[in-house]
């Protein structure tokens, strides 16, 4: 499929989140990672990675069905198995329930801390609320040399702080995820703290944003700020969201338009949403709009990427269309996504 470079920017109007997909990758133990189409592939197991963000949805819905709250419920089960007395967690669990890993401090970890402190902070569920908060204050005293999981972990720590503004566990993490990420660059045309754009780049500057409007440091959220601007101006191009690669961008090389990752599109959805809350006259809600847009087919390629039928989301937007396999990644970013477009233009929830 061609791309539409010069397309017109299309108006589309978001449907509310679905969990159905979410519920037929979820069996007793956890969140299947892959489907071929909407059929789980249990050959490729369980990941912390998925479940968390799977943490992270259903704790974000604010008068959750029960079968929702039975998801969230065994996604924290899922956790805290997954956590070592250290702190650290294991990444793969095998089908026959056996981890394939050590437990570290990688993505997996920031991602369910980020998890812990949402569900620690909005689950409608006590016992939820508790148990997540005692996981995550073991894992928030560790920290991760890189950045990414850091940034993840931050965001964790920005929901634990929204909850609890006195929460000095959560504050350090918070600062240490921001210091992690570093301050952009000076130049106006790589308004970045690296020379690499790799994967999920807005979450890096969600987490600067958040802690510096948490924490009250005003040339920090200004930072953050500049840095999300930036990427959204290279990524909206002719009035549609066109988000990096798989591959990434490194400066002073070619840009390649596909394969374009759902994972992009719902951490630049996060990412203005947070900062709708830092800077409410930023024209962020905007953001989100072109992200939902993005799964609903205004994109490069012109490509519905969700499906109907099943509510799963597809996994990447290729050069001849949709990826049509369903897996927990892709549909949790659908999800995620929808869930912001809930609140009217210009509303923000703290």
């Amino acid at each position: 499929m061609t791309t539409r470079a010069d397309a017109p920017a299309r108006r589309t109007h978001a449907p509310p989140p679905s969990f159905v997909h979410l519920a037929r990758l979820t069996d007793d133990t956890g969140l299947f990672e892959h489907a071929r189409h909407a059929v789980v592939r249990r050959e490729h197991g369980y990941c912390t990675d998925d479940v968390a963000r799977g943490l992270v949805v259903t704790s974000r819905e604010p008068d959750p069905p029960p079968k929702v709250l039975r998801l969230a419920e065994g996604y924290l089960t899922f956790l805290t198995h997954a956590q070592h007395d250290s702190g650290a967690f294991h990444n793969r669990l095998g089908f026959d329930r056996r981890w394939s890993d050590e437990p570290g401090l990688g993505d997996w970890w920031g991602r369910a801390l980020w998890g812990l402190g949402t569900a620690a902070a909005r689950s409608p569920a006590a016992w939820i609320r508790d148990e997540a908060f005692a996981a995550f204050t073991l894992g928030a005293a560790r920290r991760s040399p890189a950045p990414h999981a850091m940034a993840f972990a931050g965001l964790g720590a920005a929901e634990v702080l929204r909850a609890d503004p006195g929460n000095a566990l959560a504050a350090a993490l918070l600062a240490d995820a921001a210091g992690a990420v570093g301050w952009p660059a000076s130049d106006r045309q790589w308004s970045w703290p690296e020379q690499h754009l790799s994967y999920a780049s807005a979450a890096l500057a969600e987490a600067v944003i958040a802690a510096g409007h948490l924490q009250g440091d005003i040339a920090r959220t200004a930072a953050g700020l500049r840095m999300l601007t930036w990427l959204r101006d290279i990524q909206v191009v002719d009035g549609r969201l066109s988000v990096l690669p798989a591959g990434g961008w490194r400066r002073g090389t070619s840009r390649l338009r596909f394969d374009q990752q759902p994972i992009e599109v719902a951490a630049f959805a996060d990412a203005c949403a947070t900062a709708a809350r830092a800077d409410p006259d930023g024209g962020w809600r905007e953001g989100v709009r072109l992200a939902a847009d993005w799964f609903l087919g205004n994109n490069d390629g012109g490509a519905v990427m969700w499906d109907r039928a099943t509510g799963g989301g597809y996994d990447g937007l290729t050069p001849r269309g949709a990826n049509l396999n369903q897996g927990a990644e892709s549909t949790l970013a659908l999800i995620s996504t929808l869930q912001h477009t809930r609140l009217p233009t210009g509303d923000v929830r703290d």
